[in-house]
């Protein structure tokens, strides 16, 4: 039986682009962990999904995950079937674009296959603690690194 993991996951941008930075809160049970990390020049969106990257990353086994994420980009893209769609269409857009951050894109659609991940959308700045907490973290990566 899977372990049943929680992930809040937060991306942020000083300047858009700009240097950024993300942050992630991971738990199972009784235990936390908190990662972050930081890019020298990004964007908000790939700070996002950057975030949840290295969360499912950092899941030693196949995991049953609810992500939490303020993120309407990165939760749209799962539970609207965007992303599902854009690979049917060899990763264009319905106006016939090329996807951005395909890069990434593809590394979610990995971990996804891994994992059996639930996508939840959180209201940003709000007074869910843990979205606050990853919204720090990932704050505080570009604080340490500018």
């Amino acid at each position: 039986m899977p372990k049943k993991v929680i992930i809040y996951t937060d991306g942020a941008c000083s300047g858009n682009p700009g240097k950024g930075g993300w942050g992630a809160l991971l738990m199972f049970g009784d235990v936390r962990r908190e990662i972050s990390g930081f890019s020298p020049s990004t964007t908000n969106n790939r700070m996002e999904l950057m975030a949840a990257i290295k969360a499912l990353e950092a899941l030693k086994e196949p995991c049953d995950v609810g992500l939490y994420s303020d993120s309407s980009y990165l939760v749209n893209a799962i539970n609207q079937q965007w992303l599902k769609k854009w690979t049917t269409n060899n990763w264009r857009t319905s106006a016939k674009k090329p996807v951005e951050n395909i890069d990434l894109w593809k590394r979610i659609l990995e971990l996804i296959r891994l994992h059996n991940v639930t996508f939840h959308k959180v209201k940003g700045h709000s007074d869910n603690e843990f979205n606050n907490r990853c919204d720090f973290l990932a704050r505080q990566a570009i604080q340490n690194n500018s």
